[in-house]
């Protein structure tokens, strides 16, 4: 059996009428940048999310560039964000030359930990230097969002939310309303990389705000810095989603709803099947949940026993995808040498980057294929 890591002609099987027919009118209209399609997308997607604005951008590294700069981070302002993520969480901030300060994860979800962010807020020895924080909802699980607009409110901090992994998944307050990510921060962004849960066939990204006067910004920067065609208040960006893009997301994003539902049904079948087989011994698991405050971007699961390298050896070569997210920390990253971390700074992103692994989880994933890979798991422990 082959089981890829995420697949996406299955899903293309299903919306290939559609996909066909909305680029026919794109190409037949001549109009491939900014118009309708990304408009519908801007609108339908905050909508989604209940976040007042939407700005489509060319891709998730652009979202996150272009936030940052839209917030004034410039040299000399320090930056909070998590060693244990995709490299362009913390480019971004460098890009706008400011200096990340890197605060270690939670165990289990591998969130940035909210409790030392503070802590560092707090006692840093320039905290005044301290203008933004970058969390991260990792593999689609939503981190505490009344604990972020806490630290926002208290500590007068600008949160611009990577939300890369986590659309449409929310937080249950404790008054029981839901908060979707991206929204509570001055920004939420997002990316539209093809494997992600709204994924395009292309790049494509997204910045979501809640406040008038920061999509006007953004808007701006998107296309150099002009507010009108030639006309530049200021040095900005090439950064548009175009429509093609745009359209085959519109179509995805009628679908949402099922795909994340499908994702949710394939991690808790993921979870029965370890406990079935007395693999809870050997490996720590991302519960499922029902109330999407995760919505398994990735099925990741940290090895309590075993080599993970040995673990992925064994999984490819039975025909199972999977992938180490995330290698290396950024701390340890040669570019970051200068930032003067060392190892053991954190040690709970630092275990991560050895013991966890990625597994097949997307929507049109097999039952069969399932069982196929855990009983792969099962003997390798074997």
């Amino acid at each position: 059996m082959n089981i890829p890591l995420f697949d996406l002609t299955r899903q293309y099987q299903d919306i290939k009428k559609d996909v066909l027919e909305s680029l026919d009118n794109i190409f037949s209209s001549g109009k491939v940048i900014l118009g309708e399609n990304v408009k519908k997308l801007e609108s339908d997607l905050s909508k989604k999310i209940e976040s007042k604005y939407a700005c489509g951008v060319a891709n998730g590294s652009d979202a996150l560039l272009i936030a940052l700069h839209a917030l004034d981070i410039k040299n000399g302002d320090y930056v909070i964000t998590t060693p244990f993520t995709f490299f362009a969480t913390a480019s971004s901030i460098t890009r706008n030359n400011a200096t990340p300060i890197f605060v270690d994860v939670e165990e289990k979800y591998y969130n940035i930990d909210l409790e030392k962010v503070e802590t560092i807020l707090k006692t840093h020895p320039e905290k005044e230097k301290i203008k933004a924080i970058i969390p991260v909802h990792l593999f689609g699980k939503t981190l505490d969002m009344e604990k972020l607009k806490y630290l926002k409110d208290k500590y007068n901090i600008k949160i611009i939310e990577d939300c890369a992994q986590s659309i449409g998944s929310i937080w249950k307050s404790k008054d029981g309303n839901k908060i979707y990510s991206g929204t509570v921060g001055d920004f939420g962004t997002t990316s539209f990389f093809p494997t992600k849960n709204l994924g395009g066939y292309g790049d494509g990204g997204m910045i979501f705000t809640q406040e008038e006067n920061l999509q006007k910004r953004v808007k701006k920067l998107r296309v150099h810095g002009a507010a009108k065609k030639y006309f530049h208040d200021e040095i900005g960006y090439n950064s548009r989603l175009d429509e093609v893009q745009a359209a085959i997301l519109n179509i995805k994003l009628n679908m949402l709803d099922e795909f994340t539902e499908k994702r949710i049904e394939k991690a808790k079948r993921y979870d029965q099947l370890f406990k079935d087989l007395n693999l809870t011994d050997k490996i720590i698991y991302p519960d499922y949940m029902n109330d999407k405050t995760h919505v398994y971007h990735q099925y990741v699961i940290t090895l309590k026993k075993g080599n993970r390298d040995e673990l992925a050896q064994y999984l490819s070569k039975n025909g199972i995808g999977n992938s180490k997210y995330y290698p290396e920390c950024l701390h340890r990253q040669k570019c970051f040498e200068y930032l003067g971390y060392k190892t053991g700074d954190f040690p709970i992103a630092e275990k991560a980057t050895e013991n966890t692994i990625a597994i097949p989880i997307f929507p049109e994933l097999t039952d069969e294929e399932q069982e196929y890979i855990v009983n792969k798991i099962k003997e390798f422990y074997n």
